[in-house]
């Protein structure tokens, strides 16, 4: 029930250690009220609601050209009204479970924040696509290919599941330790006391709550025009418009398909949708992504195409395809055997080797290089206090106020909960691979494999997470383990990485909503079952949801065939399938090794591996200098990695946004930013994400796309930016070079 006479847990003036981490002291509260009521009837209700929506519009939009994420910054909007209805006309009878002697309350007092909390972290459990659904998206709109839909259904839920039991094996790590402040999570504290926490209005100017209102409306108000009436201005390349017939000044200008100088955009989509809100990274991250994307794009990428390295200029400098040696898109046809679904030697003989864009090659030798430096880089700078974490795991000496509450009010989770757990998802990954008929090719020491793969790397990619907001993912070292080690199989390749990959992430999602909670006080045991609980429907909601717009909606994932304005293009399961040609049909052996043209790019693994060591030993040398330690390799590497997914237009606008406010504001504007920089991110997500949906079930759904003109189309208006520069490559709508 709340709280009426006991007043909030604090800790003593002897006891006081807040959070080493500024960002952390400015945001978060060091009380808790261990009396407060937080798995009620409202907490089930909401959550459950809240979850399948947001697995379901979040799997929806997952297909579109624009791939809109609803975070679950939304639910905590939506909840709060609901919730305070509840609270306000909801009998406060007491409902006794039949043949139980379990009992609940209706209503059990005022809506709380740790309520909020909780169904806020139900929603989160829904809030990701399935890495599953893409595999069933590549096999059915790409390779047109049917699947067992049960086995789809254990491999969505195989996949979302795996990553829980790895995380409880690193939770004391990456949760307890004051210096795993995992940064995104203060959006929604800031978020959680703006709405909870009684405030006056300051002389002149908004509470928290009303900033974010206003931000939410200006938001929610304006998205239509890059969303509906006028889609172009999600990125405008100025080059393009100067240099109508250049192709150079295109490539060089595009922010879609170049490299997007003097590009812009005026939509927060473009800023936030592949890398997140900017506002939620630190400035040191940013500044290092920043010097990392300047080096590759304007530097390295350049100097590669122009210099022809590999034939670059016969192929576009910007793609994510795969390309002939006479600079065409790659027929996978004559490659793959029809009925084994398998690699056909004879025609790969007869046909050509694998060709990429400058831009793709360089996603994967920086991929190789992240992952390298971020083991190197933990070992370096957190290896010691993680070995002696290890060796007084009983002791307070890395904790601080936060973890000491924690400890002192509630029940820990039980190790042997995530161990059964393991067991048991590892049981049912096994059966959704070895059953139907093989359907998905990865034999059982490949599942095996995967988790060991994901159980080696949590820890590392963990720490980075949880200190700079930005992740290393295991897609392309799983592609190319499994590549090595069973060639010619590209479902078997895809499913490796996808256990591999979706296991980190699903680790990585539930040790962040681990920390809010633990920022928040919400007992371990209830967020324990509320994600598992969420984790379950989602998956339910991500399969349903996919199978059903695969199976309805005519070309879906076919640009060439939708019509004008349709968003239903699939950008990341395009890279997804392409992927899957590059390292499961072809394999690496025929593009990174001995019989592939870019054997030079596993040298990257080794540079990654290097990297931080001159940056370690510079900082223990002169500890005195602070800029030395906010040098991080692994970020600085990976600054350019996600391209061409990530356009041009989407890096150089993250970078200017969150420049501006985590590096100008954040110095010369502190109050300023203490108080409304985290609310300011999560109002415009939210606003953006409510336009959307509106715009899609009012109007696009309809086939009603928006006014006939130009600017409908999703384009730069950059034609010439894809085009090939060798002499003789004739492509249809490029001018021939001679």
């Amino acid at each position: 029930m709340e709280n009426t006479g006991i007043s909030a847990v604090e800790s003593s003036a002897d006891e006081i250690n807040d959070s080493p981490i500024e960002e952390v002291r400015l945001t978060v509260p060091i009380t808790d009220d261990p009396t407060m009521p937080c798995v009620t009837f409202r907490t089930w209700v909401l959550g459950v609601t809240s979850c399948v929506i947001l697995a379901f519009l979040n799997q929806f939009f997952g297909f579109r050209q624009n791939a809109i994420y609803v975070s679950s910054v939304s639910t905590q909007i939506v909840v709060l009204p609901i919730g305070k209805l509840m609270a306000a006309y909801l009998p406060t009878k007491v409902v006794q479970i039949p043949a139980t002697k379990w009992s609940f309350s209706l209503n059990p007092g005022p809506f709380n924040i740790k309520e909020h909390v909780l169904i806020t972290i139900f929603a989160s459990s829904g809030s990701d696509s399935s890495f599953a659904v893409s595999i069933i998206t590549m096999m059915k709109a790409f390779y047109h290919r049917d699947i067992h839909p049960l086995a789809a259904l254990l491999l969505t839920f195989s996949t979302q599941m795996l990553g829980y039991g790895l995380a409880g094996i690193f939770k004391k790590f990456l949760i307890d330790s004051p210096y795993m402040w995992w940064p995104s999570n203060l959006v929604q504290v800031s978020l959680f006391r703006a709405l909870h926490d009684v405030e006056t209005r300051p002389k002149g100017g908004l509470t928290r709550l009303q900033f974010f209102i206003t931000v939410l409306v200006c938001s929610f108000a304006y998205y239509i025009v890059p969303n509906y009436l006028f889609p172009s201005i999600t990125a405008l390349s100025l080059l393009c418009w100067i240099w109508k017939d250049s192709v150079t000044a295109q490539q060089l200008g595009s922010g879609l398909k170049g490299l997007g100088i003097g590009s812009f955009a005026l939509d927060w989509a473009t800023v936030a949708a592949f890398r997140g809100s900017p506002l939620a990274t630190p400035a040191f991250a940013i500044i290092n992504m920043l010097i990392g994307y300047i080096l590759v794009a304007y530097i390295a990428l350049p100097i590669w195409y122009w210099t022809n390295l590999f034939d670059a200029k016969k192929f576009p400098i910007f793609s994510s395809h795969v390309f002939d040696s006479n600079g065409h898109e790659y027929n996978i046809s004559r490659v793959l055997n029809k009925k084994t679904f398998e690699f056909d030697q004879q025609g790969y003989d007869s046909y050509s080797n694998i060709y990429l864009s400058t831009a793709f090659v360089y996603t994967y030798g920086l991929n190789f290089a992240t992952l390298t430096a971020t083991v190197s880089h933990v070992a370096l700078f957190y290896g010691r206090t993680i070995w002696e974490q290890t060796k007084a795991s009983v002791q307070d000496k890395f904790s601080d106020i936060h973890t000491r509450l924690m400890r002192k009010n509630y029940e820990h989770v039980p190790q042997w909960w995530f161990y059964l757990l393991l067991v048991i998802v590892v049981g049912v990954a096994l059966i959704a691979c070895q059953g139907f008929g093989g359907q998905l090719q990865l034999p059982f020491w490949g599942v095996l494999l995967a988790v060991l793969l994901s159980l080696f790397f949590t820890l590392p990619v963990g720490v980075l997470v949880a200190t700079t907001n930005q992740q290393a993912g295991l897609n392309v070292i799983a592609e190319l383990i499994m590549g090595y080690m069973y060639p010619g199989k590209p479902l078997a390749n895809v499913t490796f990485k996808m256990y591999g990959l979706s296991s980190l992430s699903q680790s990585l999602m539930f040790l962040s909503d681990f920390k809010l909670g633990h920022y928040m006080k919400i007992p371990p045991r209830s967020m324990f079952m509320v994600q598992l609980v969420g984790t379950l429907l989602s998956c339910c909601v991500h399969f349903g949801t996919g199978w059903w717009l695969l199976t309805t909606v005519e070309n879906i994932c076919n640009p060439s065939k939708l019509p004008e304005g349709s968003q239903w293009t699939c950008p990341g399961d395009d890279v997804f399938y392409n992927a899957s040609i590059i390292w499961g049909v072809v394999s690496p052996r025929r593009m990174f090794g001995n019989l592939g043209i870019y054997q030079a790019a596993n040298y990257l693994f080794l540079v990654g591996l290097l990297a931080p060591i001159p940056i370690w030993y510079l900082g223990r040398k002169y500890p005195e200098k602070r800029w030395v330690s906010l040098i991080n390799m692994p970020i600085l590497i990976s600054g350019a990695s996600g391209i061409p997914m990530v356009k041009s237009v989407n890096y150089v606008c993250w970078f200017a946004v969150g420049l501006y406010f985590n590096l100008y504001v954040y110095k010369k504007h502190k109050g300023w930013w203490a108080r409304h920089n985290y609310i300011l991110s999560a109002g415009l997500d939210a606003g953006v994400a409510f336009m959307a949906i509106l715009c899609y079930y009012t109007l696009q759904s309809g086939g009603i796309n928006g006014p006939k003109w130009w600017g409908l189309e999703l384009d730069d208006h950059c034609p010439l930016a894809s085009c090939p520069t060798a002499p003789g490559i004739v492509i249809q709508g490029c001018p021939i070079f001679q």
